[in-house]
């Protein structure tokens, strides 16, 4: 395992080209064909087995093992977000209101640097590898549940995955048996008055005094309504209505989410919804319409994976900075994989002031610590090899007990 660890810290160098070849030219949601091509033609050229076109923008590589065993996955997802790149660096988007302002440009090179390690080493493998790089994650419904529609992970006995996380400092990362990321929804609510002048208001059906009205009665919906040991976020982020000063407006617009982590949390929420809405249009003598979607289930780690992971991640990092972290009410659609096999999804520390890693995901400065990758790629693999040496042991000694 040690010299594999230290081939890694050799193509480090690379890692980091990468990752500033794909943060200069960052492509959206669904629109990622250039950079597929980049991560299939890298994958092609060191011999791994690769399938294109997976589920829409999807690359999944194979690197089949010398020995028989288990198969594993890792996933690395690879879109990037409408946000104009603020950063003073040399590497920083060259296309307008682009960029990877979430770290999925350093998942793809991380992924891409275990691959090449892996490859090199697949003759001694007890087992198989896949390496998923997923498209379209930023956006529902994603890419990861059309990728495993496609077959993305037939075979696969267990998945692992990391986020880069700026608001954790480098050198650290974060586990959580269990629900780590909660699941992220989206409502729209479109309310129906009666528009008239503002000096007459007695002739109308005020749509934006309507619209605070319920506005302010969703917010109690999760303050008194819900168990407060169960999380849950309602938050409204767009409120739409009018065109003049002195008009009463006839229609009003509100948009927003809700995260949860138990499903029955969110059916209550719904239902709660839906009965705010229709009773308070119904006094004011309104109509609506309400569209709730749900959008990717909450990411809930399996013990056993991430036992092995935080095994892994110790003598690498030492334990003092492997810790358990609570709920995070962000989405990820990680969490498909997670409903079909075993697995767990960690955050790795990726923020720091030397390197000016300093701001949120989904900022137009943000950025990460590259030497995150470096730790993300040796925990991964580590935990990668790890588990298969583990199960091809249990099979040796089932075979030798049966015998």
């Amino acid at each position: 395992m040690e010299g594999l660890l230290n081939r890694l810290e050799e193509i480090f160098p690379e890692m980091v080209e990468l990752r500033r070849y794909f943060h200069q030219y960052p492509e959206l949601s669904f629109q990622e064909v250039n950079t597929a091509a980049k991560i299939a033609e890298y994958l092609k050229d060191l011999g791994i087995e690769v399938k294109t076109g997976v589920g829409g923008n999807g690359v999944v590589g194979y690197i089949k093992g010398g020995k028989p065993g288990k198969t594993v996955a890792l996933r690395a997802d690879f879109d990037a977000l409408p946000l104009q790149d603020e950063k003073g660096v040399e590497y920083k988007s060259k296309v307008p209101g682009v960029m990877h302002a979430c770290g999925h440009d350093a998942h793809t090179s991380t992924l891409l640097g275990i691959a090449k390690v892996l490859s090199e080493a697949k003759d001694d493998l007890n087992g198989n590898v896949v390496l998923i790089h997923q498209f379209g994650e930023e956006i529902s419904p994603g890419g990861a549940k059309p990728m495993i529609e496609a077959g993305c992970l037939d075979g696969v006995d267990a998945i692992f995955g990391t986020h880069l996380w700026s608001t954790i400092p480098v050198g650290e990362i974060g586990y959580r048996s269990g629900p780590i990321m909660a699941a992220a929804d989206k409502f729209e609510i479109k309310l129906f008055g009666k528009g008239g002048h503002g000096s007459a208001p007695h002739q109308t059906v005020d749509s934006i005094v309507l619209g605070t009205t319920i506005i302010q009665q969703l917010q109690q919906i999760v303050s008194r309504r819900v168990d407060p040991l169960k999380p849950a976020v309602l938050s409204v982020g767009k409120f739409h209505s009018g065109n003049a000063f002195n008009i009463i407006a006839d229609s009003a617009e509100i948009e927003g989410t809700v995260r949860t982590f138990d499903t029955d949390v969110q059916d209550f929420i719904i239902a709660e919804m839906e009965k705010v809405i229709k009773t308070t249009c119904e006094g004011f003598g309104a109509t609506y319409e309400f569209n709730f979607l749900k959008g990717y289930p909450a990411v809930v780690n399996h013990p056993a994976e991430t036992d092995l992971i935080v095994q892994h991640a110790i003598p690498i990092i030492g334990g003092e900075n492997v810790k358990e972290v609570t709920p995070i009410m962000g989405g990820e659609d990680f969490a498909y994989y997670l409903e079909k096999v075993p697995g767990t999804f960690i955050l790795t520390g990726a923020g720091s002031e030397e390197s000016g890693a300093i701001y949120p995901h989904h900022h137009p400065k943000f950025n990460i610590d590259e030497k995150s990758m470096l730790i993300a790629a040796k925990i991964l693999l580590s935990t990668s090899i790890g588990y298969l040496n583990k199960e091809s042991a249990g099979l040796k000694e089932k075979v030798t007990t049966e015998n």
